[in-house]
């Protein structure tokens, strides 16, 4: 899980340079979902060869609502809310990811909570803290941290009150607003996830599915976003392709396999509980390659964050 987040965190920083650099968000969906149907489907067929169970109604509807939570709704409105913010605030955001999902699995009784019970006590503060600091994170900016290797240098804005003015805090909002609509689905999604792969035990043949499916809904979906520019689904040998490719093998095919066993062992909250490493690596990454900047108020989420991973992992 740990390596996972170091990929994630890679992603997100060139997918952002290639968005910020012409790419449509709808076309690196599509392409990102293909790339893991391709990678992954000869793995399924080769070692689940006769230990996938029956496709039924209900599984079929099960993986088409992974498809639509995840390939469609969360990947294209987080790829449009992190052009329109930062690559850094937007996987800082992202932190809500673990709250959200344990209220949604207590709600689901997937998750018991016992309050004179330390763990529960532990989840509880845990939850709290994350929504806090999102919050403090939106309201609250503070002057610009200085790194040894951001001395002299020209930032990126990420504060939403650059020279666009109004229009800039406008999107950062808009922005903001999609990134937490995305984090919602992303959470619904390991829920669903979990409780799909108690029915069908077949990890990457689900994957397979659900890249599959994915590539088909936001195919869809991008043919009529992009009937103007057809321009927008030629791509050459170089950062797009790259993109595509890295994210649909690590972060969709490797990563879905990866959260399913994590998932069916331990639950989906544990699951969440390694996001805070990726926010880390991804604003350290973001200041250095994108240029952006880490203000006063998301460098006290970074350690407040860190701190709350810690504890999550001690107590699962």
């Amino acid at each position: 899980m740990v390596l996972l987040q170091v990929g994630f965190a890679g992603m997100y920083i060139i997918a952002v340079a290639s968005l910020k650099a012409g790419m449509s968000h709808f076309v690196l969906v599509v392409y990102r979902n293909l790339v893991a149907t391709a990678v992954m489907a000869p793995f399924a067929l080769y070692f689940e060869r006769g230990q996938r169970p029956k496709m039924t109604i209900t599984i079929f509807l099960k993986i088409m609502g992974l498809a639509f939570l995840e390939p469609v709704i969360d990947q294209n409105l987080y790829f449009m809310g992190a052009k329109l913010t930062s690559a850094g605030f937007a996987t800082a955001l992202v932190n809500i990811l673990p709250a959200v999902t344990f209220v949604l699995a207590l709600l689901l009784r997937m998750e018991k909570v016992r309050l004179r019970s330390l763990h529960s006590q532990a989840k509880i503060a845990g939850t709290v803290l994350t929504v806090a600091g999102a919050v403090l994170m939106v309201l609250y900016h503070g002057p610009i941290v200085q790194f040894p290797w951001t001395k002299g240098q020209h930032h990126a804005t990420a504060s939403g009150q650059g020279a666009g003015g109004a229009a800039d805090a406008r999107d950062w909002l808009n922005g903001t607003i999609m990134v937490i609509i995305a984090c919602v689905a992303w959470a619904c999604f390991f829920i669903l996830q979990s409780n799909t792969l108690r029915s069908y035990p077949a990890e990457l043949s689900l994957t397979v599915l659900i890249c599959g499916m994915g590539s088909l809904m936001s195919g869809a979906i991008a043919l009529v976003a992009e009937r103007a520019n057809t321009q927008a689904w030629v791509i050459g040998f170089d950062m797009r392709l790259f993109t595509a490719v890295y994210a649909g093998i690590v972060c969709s095919g490797v990563a879905y396999y990866v959260q399913g066993i994590v998932s069916r062992q331990r639950g989906p909250v544990f699951v969440t509980a390694f996001n805070p490493l990726c926010m880390i690596i991804t604003a350290v990454m973001g200041s250095i390659i994108l240029k952006e900047e880490i203000n006063l108020g998301r460098y006290i989420i970074l350690c407040c964050h860190h701190i709350k991973m810690d504890v999550d992992v001690l107590i699962h």
